[in-house]
């Protein structure tokens, strides 16, 4: 076998075949079922209609005894065998024999009743019926017993008739072959009828595949289920729903493109024209300015990447976590390493910056979007704080994060607005307006609660409520 190779899989059949196939073979099951039942039937039905003309056959005998010089004597009537005589499909034989057993006619040979073989109760008649073999062949037999009363012989005398199983197979096998073909015909004719009533009621579902088909590749209208059947409604909403969210999400893609592209075409227009301004000068103390300033310009640029970058992965990470991603953290052992990392850019900054988590808190989600969120609220907390301030990082139970800041605060008829992609209270920030909006977002992948709130007696409050992972 040549390496790499992996068998084809097979293609799923159509759902009209699929039905005719399952239902061709539960009709076979149920035809076969059929067949078996029709068989025995029709060999009971034989077996009724020959054993009464064996029985009418050793009558016709029984009427042909009489008494001789006081022997029994039989005239056995020809009508008796005429029924069976040499038939084609069986052969009958006969014997009579006298009260005391002897053979008076017929057959010597036949074979006997078994013992305990019954009296049947279908007719009125000493006759016992059972199965045997003779000469080779399977035969049925009938035992009359017929009572004798002359002047000189009183008793009871018995006749046997048997007959070959060639005529009773015969007639099951044709009146099996009959119910067959009846019901191999009526089996055709269901699986056509089945065939045209879901040829029908597929034709729906077909239209809705030309429909869908026919449409341009940004066509994310809903589709109509007003004429479609009852179970393809269900589909059709799914569908719906499902161009919906697409639609919301290229949506917000064209519009974070739009967004992006303004954003960073403005600082990479100024950079650009700084440094032609700095090539025009002459003194490398402007060209030092340049410098200095372009890589100042560099930095937010970097910084605005970063931010860009780390919009893009919450997408990601959103979609691991509804997929059932999401890790089981310590919301504290997160806030403690955030706070040691973070340590040194506050101390130079002249911030104290306090920790506050007296035990694990447990919950579920993905570890970078979360670091990513320590890391906005306590950046843009340090942002705005002065020097000489505090920032407090508090972890209660229940699943709360706490950051609190002793900068001027947002305004209440901001807060909502300050977690849009882009918004700036002030033309005089230089941030890009994306700290605040990507935790909203990271919030919202792990279905927690964000509130903004003026601390007492300045600065902002920030409180971020998560669902605990009880496990």
């Amino acid at each position: 076998m040549t390496e790499g190779w992996r068998p084809r899989a097979a293609k799923p059949g159509s759902l009209r075949g699929r039905l005719l196939r399952r239902l061709a073979l539960l009709l076979a099951l149920l035809l076969l079922v059929a067949s078996l039942s029709a068989y025995w039937s029709a060999r009971r039905a034989a077996d009724t209609a020959y054993d009464r003309t064996l029985l009418a056959s050793a009558r016709a005998i029984a009427e042909g005894l009489y008494a001789e010089n006081g022997k029994l004597k039989a005239n056995v009537p020809y009508v008796a065998l005429d029924t069976f005589a040499y038939d084609s499909a069986g052969r009958i034989y006969y014997q009579v024999l006298d009260l005391h057993g002897a053979l008076v006619s017929g057959y010597e040979d036949l074979p006997t009743p078994p013992p305990g073989t019954p009296r049947t109760n279908d007719y009125p008649a000493l006759a016992h019926f059972y199965d045997a073999d003779y000469r080779r062949q399977g035969v049925r037999v009938v035992s009359l017993l017929q009572p004798v009363s002359e002047p000189q012989l009183n008793g009871i005398a018995e006749i046997r008739v048997a007959e070959t199983l060639g005529a009773r197979e015969r007639m099951a096998r044709e009146l099996l072959y009959g119910t067959l073909w009846r019901m191999g015909l009526l089996a055709l004719s269901a699986l056509l009828l089945v065939w045209l009533a879901v040829s029908a009621a597929l034709r729906p579902l077909d239209a809705l595949r030309r429909s869908v088909a026919a449409r341009a590749s940004d066509d994310l209208r809903p589709l109509p289920a007003g004429q479609l059947p009852r179970e393809l409604r269900p589909l059709v909403n799914a569908l719906n729903q499902f161009n919906d969210r697409l639609r919301g999400l290229f949506e917000r893609q064209s519009q974070f493109i739009a967004d992006a592209s303004h954003e960073l075409r403005t600082p990479l227009a100024a950079l650009k024209a700084r440094v032609e301004l700095g090539l025009r000068a002459q003194e490398p103390a402007a060209w030092r300015s340049t410098l200095e300033e372009a890589a100042q310009n560099t930095d937010k640029l970097t910084h605005l990447a970063n931010q860009l970058l780390s919009l893009a992965r919450i997408e990601s990470g959103a979609r691991a976590i509804a997929e059932g991603g999401a890790q089981r953290l310590d919301l504290s052992q997160l806030a403690q390493e955030l706070g040691l990392a973070l340590a040194p850019l506050a101390h130079a900054r002249g911030i104290a910056l306090a920790l506050e988590a007296s035990q694990a808190v447990w919950i579920r989600g993905e570890p970078t979007l979360l670091n990513e969120l320590l890391c906005n609220l306590v950046d843009n907390a340090l942002a705005h704080t002065p020097a000489g301030g505090n920032v407090i990082l508090r972890v209660l139970p229940g699943g709360v994060l706490e950051v609190q800041d002793d900068g001027p605060g947002i305004p209440e008829d901001e807060c909502a607005k300050v977690f849009q992609r882009f918004y700036r209270r002030t033309t005089e920030g230089s941030g890009a307006g994306l700290g605040l909006a990507i935790v909203g977002e990271i919030c919202r992948a792990h279905q927690a609660a964000i509130r903004l709130q003026q601390a007492a007696p300045h600065g902002l409050w920030v409180r971020v409520e998560f669902v605990l992972d009880e496990d």
